[in-house]
Parts: structure tokens; sequence; C-alpha cells
């Protein structure tokens, strides 16, 4: 017989067993569904049982998401007009599933009516990620529809990268709201909230020092300080003390610190101290701006002799404290940002909530207020705060930083509260002049003229939301309050303090270096600062393609239950198309260190580099860009293996 017989005959052989009775098993109910690369497979031996029939059912649960395993858990099972046919014939546990790995659960039921449905439970947070499916499958059972179902919600951890001889143990440090500052030695010095400080040769290891920050101020450095609104309800004497910004005035000859004085009601003030090193000692130059005075209390400011009245102005007891109308229209005098312009004039913006951010001029020779610049008494400008430049209405933004990088004019202001849970984000606008108008990418201003809830708003650029690399044990979350500075060799940095999903409330510093795109929009490096830099060539298509662990700072973020982005997988082949978990195209720009992605849509621009993951060594490629249309970021890093 020839190879065309043979075939024919098997072909019908295996026709004529299909259709016979007896010929294999007939094929059961089937449930299959993906979710996030996990695949839950359910099957039962048959569609059709009579009365006194075992059902058999087989559970199968296979785990395709690279670098996640599946939690061990326990699950119910819900089923309709069935029961286990023994007591061990329902199993209800799986153990913990590796990628590229599936478990198999088999089951036997028999008809009877089940308990009450379990409740299915469980939601997640803190970085984990969580797969909910609920397996089911409808049969025939003694001419009754029955069914067999489950409730499985996975709980999903992403496994640590190890990289060996290759880790290494960075020193960071606790300061809150840091503000930079590089001496003439060469010495990055940080300055924060409570008199904390730090110091570095790097911008990586850092050693903390608030001890000798807290030595410069003398008792009556102190007591000048709290003069205006001392706090008898805080513990030690800095409790009260927020945010300093520290600047070197050529003019005078000193260094400058500029620190908040929180008190009640808004009943604040932004005071000068001024010293001969970093660590001081310091002495009170003078109060720069008061908050909070009301009828009885202005004249013990310098609001009569900057308005030039003996009479309070109406607006400020009508929007006053006490009548708990104050941060309708004024702000709580905290959180200054000094810096010089690009023409060397002197400059502060300052504020938090309440009636928003304002700017004033200052006087270089004195460091302290420019009285002869005056402001006008309109929507956007206060004849004694200045000029407003963000927020107003109680709306969140706090710890304004102003730097010039490029050809613009860079204003950071953190939404949100700033515990791990409070939705802490840093947003930028940009301007060309130092004072506003400011904009994002979207052309809208920082301004709010009425409430808004703004904390997942698509207003301001957002440099990163919470997120965790496979690297990370531990999600970052709440990250703000930072300053900004552009080094002696041109290159930009933010510096900001940041929580984790750890639970707790501890915070420590971090420094990225600062890119602007082609478009002149700021991005952030996706890993914390340790000497890598900018190729201004740029990288080879070859040194670009490869896979790639991406993050997508999503705004829709909850916050509220320390969720975070975490990795997702994409391929960016050599022919320019993107593959994976997003598709698109990718494209470098020959000569620079731009590069375009178009993912799933939507277009990114940004630059590409080499640079050490954090905590590491090992050097990949990665890229940080910012989305054209959305103004979303969105980082990339190599695959190690890959890079290597």
């Amino acid at each position: 017989m020839n190879m065309k017989k043979i075939m024919i005959t098997i072909a019908a052989m295996l026709g004529v067993c299909v259709l016979a009775a007896g010929c294999g098993k007939s094929e059961g109910a089937k449930f299959k569904q993906t979710v996030s690369d996990v695949t839950v497979t359910l099957t039962t031996d048959k569609t059709e049982y009579r009365k006194g029939d075992e059902v058999h059912y087989t559970l199968t649960v296979k785990n395709d998401r690279s670098g996640w395993t599946t939690m061990a858990k326990q699950f119910p099972y819900t089923n309709d007009g069935l029961v286990a046919a023994s007591d061990d014939s329902m199993p209800d546990e799986l153990p913990e599933i590796k990628p590229g790995k599936s478990y198999k659960i088999e089951g036997t039921l028999k008809g009877g009516t089940p308990e009450d449905d379990p409740d299915a439970g469980g939601s997640g947070n803190s970085g984990n990620e969580y797969v909910s499916i609920n397996p089911y499958v409808k049969v025939t059972y003694g001419g009754k529809e029955a069914m067999v179902r489950c409730i499985l919600n996975f709980k999903m951890v992403q496994k640590v990268q190890q990289f060996g001889d290759k880790a290494k143990k960075e020193q960071t440090v606790s300061v809150h709201d840091p503000s930079i500052f590089k001496d003439k030695d060469g010495k990055y010095y940080l300055v924060g909230t409570h008199i904390t400080s730090a110091e570095s040769d790097d911008l990586h290891d850092w050693i903390q020092t608030d001890n000798k920050f807290r030595q410069g101020l003398s008792e009556k450095t102190i007591e000048q300080i709290r003069s205006w609104n001392k706090d008898e309800r805080v513990g030690a004497w800095y409790d009260y003390l927020w945010a300093p910004d520290i600047i070197y005035n050529e003019k005078m000859g000193k260094y400058c610190i500029y620190l908040s004085a929180n008190g009640d009601d808004w009943k604040s003030n932004i005071v000068l101290l001024t010293g001969d090193s970093v660590y001081g000692p310091y002495d009170y130059a003078g109060t720069v701006v008061y908050g909070g005075f009301n009828e009885e209390t202005w004249k013990q400011t310098d609001v009569p002799k900057v308005l030039g009245t003996d009479k309070l102005p109406e607006r400020y007891t009508r929007y006053g404290v006490d009548n708990k109308q104050w941060g309708t229209m004024f702000p709580n005098c905290i959180d200054p940002c000094v810096f010089y312009d690009k023409d060397g004039k002197l400059w502060m913006s300052y504020g938090s909530w309440s009636g928003g951010i304002f700017m004033l001029q200052l006087d270089g020779d004195t460091g302290l207020r420019d009285t002869s610049v005056k402001y006008p008494t309109e929507t956007h400008s206060d004849a004694y705060f200045g000029t407003l430049i963000a927020g107003g209405q109680y709306v969140s933004g706090e710890g304004s930083y102003i730097q010039h990088i490029g050809d613009y004019y860079y204003l950071f202001i953190s939404y949100g509260n700033l515990e791990a849970k409070g939705g802490y984000n840093i947003r930028v606008f940009r301007s060309t002049r130092p004072d506003g108008d400011y904009v994002d990418e979207l052309g809208n201003t920082p301004y709010y003229d009425k409430y808004a809830f703004n904390y997942n708003l698509n207003i301001g650029e957002r440099l990163m939301g919470g997120y965790k690399w496979r690297s990370m044990a531990k999600g970052q979350v709440a990250q703000g309050h930072n300053s900004a500075f552009v080094d002696d060799d041109g290159r930009a940095f933010i510096i900001y303090h940041t929580r984790t999903t750890d639970g707790s409330e501890g915070h420590y510093v971090r420094v990225h270096q600062l890119f602007v795109n082609k478009d002149g929009w700021l991005v952030a490096a996706p890993y914390e600062t340790d000497g890598e830099k900018l190729p201004e060539n740029g990288l080879s298509a070859s040194d670009i393609a490869g896979k790639y662990d991406i993050i997508v700072h999503e705004l829709e973020i909850d916050y509220k239950n320390l969720a975070v982005n975490n990795t997702q997988s994409v391929e960016l082949k050599s022919d320019g198309t993107v593959t994976g978990d997003l598709k698109g195209t990718w494209k470098a720009e020959k000569g620079t260190p731009y590069i375009d992605l178009t993912l799933n849509g939507d277009d990114y621009t940004g630059v590409a580099l080499k640079e050490n993951i954090e905590g590491t060594s090992a050097e990949t490629t990665v890229f940080t860009l910012l989305g054209e249309k959305n103004q979303i970021s969105v980082w990339g890093s190599k695959d190690y293996e890959e890079a290597k």
C-alpha cells in the first residue's frame, strides 16, 4: 500500500473513532483565561453526567510572567449543585509558582448542595500585584445545570534581581526637604527640616552631620528666630524650623541660610541667617517675609514699612486669620527657595498650600527683601507678598524650587501629602523668566483660582510616581520636596526625599541626574546618580536595541495603598519596532543622545545613556522619556544579562 493510501486509511480510522461511542474520552467543559501572563484552565472530563456519577475536574495554573512569582495560597470553591466526592477530593491549596512553571490540581465531585459561598477576600498594595481570575464551567448533572467554580486572587511578587560581586552598599541619609549646596571646596552639602544636614564628595555616598549644623545656631540666634511665632507645643527647639535653603552671597561674603519658622494659624515667617562657613556659626540677619498677621500683630512686622501705611489694608482682615480665610488668598510663609537668575538678580520663591507659591525679589547687598521693588495688588499679585507663581485656594503644592537649566527656568512643586500613603509627587513647569508665567508641556499653568484635588491631575509634568525596579526589594513612594542644581561640568541633578512601601514613614535622600529632551522638557535618570554622563554623540543602535524592563509612570495610582508602577517587558528590535507588553516603534537620532518611542499609540521623546543599576556596579543601557501628548514619564533599563 502506498503512502497516500496509508494516510487516507489512518484519517478514516480517526474519523470513525471520534464518532464511535467508547472510542477515547468525549470533550468536557472548559474555561481558560490569561491575566497578566498568568493562565488558569479549568476542565471537566465530560459535559453531561447521570445522577450518581463522579465529576472529574482539572485546574491548571501557569505562570508565564517573567520575573514574577505567584505566592502560595488557599482558595475557595463556590460550586452549584456539586460537592466533594470525599473529604480530600477537592484540593484547595496552590504552591508558589515560579516564572515559566505550572501547577495542576485534579479533583472529584458528586451531586449535592454546597455550603454558602465563602468570602473571596484579598486586596493588594505595597508594590505587589494581584491577579484575580474566577474560573467556572457549566455541566449537566442528573438533568440539571451544575457549576464547578472557584475564586483565585493571586498575590504576585517580583523577584529581586541579584548581582553577586557587582552589588555595592551606598551610604544614604535622612534629610527631610533636602536643599543642596556645593561649596568652593567641591564638597556637596544638604540642609533640611529640623536642622538636619549631610555632606558628600560624590552625590551618592552621604554622611549625616545634623549636630554640626545645629551647633552653628546659638541660643541667641534661636530666640531671635522664634520671636515672631514661638511655638510652645514642640519638643526640641528645632522641631518647628522647616526647609532651610542655603546660598553663598558673593557681595556679602557670607553663607546665607533662609529658614522657615512655622507656627499656628499661618503665623509663620522666613528668616535669614548669615555665617562664615556652611556649618556656621550663624547670626540672625532679619526676617524676609511674615505671614499670619492681624490687626493686633501686623505692626510687629515689616508690613507698615513695605506698604507705606499705618492702617492695615482691609483685604488682610477680610481674608484673615481671625475668620480662618487666610489661605484663600495669602501664603503660609515657609519653604523658601533662593536663587540668582542669569542676570545676577536674587529671588526667593516661598509658600505652601494655602494661598499658593509667591515670589519676591531680594536685595543682593543685604540678602533681605528689596523694598524698592513694588508689586500690584491683583489676582496673581499682592503688594506685600509679591508675585503669585503657582497654586492658591488651598490647593496642594509646596516645596517650590526654581533652577535655570539650558534655556529655561524650571519650577518644581510637590503636590499631595508628604506621608507614604499621601500621594506626594514632584511636578515641573518652565518659563523664560524667573517670576513666570510658568507652564507645563500641555500649556497648563500652575495657578488655581478655585479649589481642585490635584494629586493625580495631568497638570504639571510629573517626573516620577511610585515605582519599583526588579533590582529593588522595596518600592519607592511619596517622592518630593526637592532641590536641584547644575554642577560645574554642566550636569543637572534633582535631590529629594523618598519613602518606601515597607509600611513605615522612614525617609531618605535620593539624587538623580536630570536631562533636557529635544523639546526642552526635563526627564530624570531611571537610577540614582553614580557618575554617569550623557553621551554627546549618542549610543549606537546596537547598544540601544534589546530587551528592557520598562516603567510607565501612570498618573492614576492607588497611593493610599502604597501602590507602585512595576516593570513591564518590551524589546526594542533592530528593525525599529517595539514588541512585548507594549507595542510600537523606536528611533535614535544619529549623532545625539535623543531617542523617540511610540508605545501603544503615544509618542515619547527623551535620551538614552549608560548607567549603573542602582546599588550595583553593573552598567546597562537606560532611557528616560516624556510623553508628548499625555505628559507621562517612561523609564527603560536594558536586561543586564543582555547588556553585559
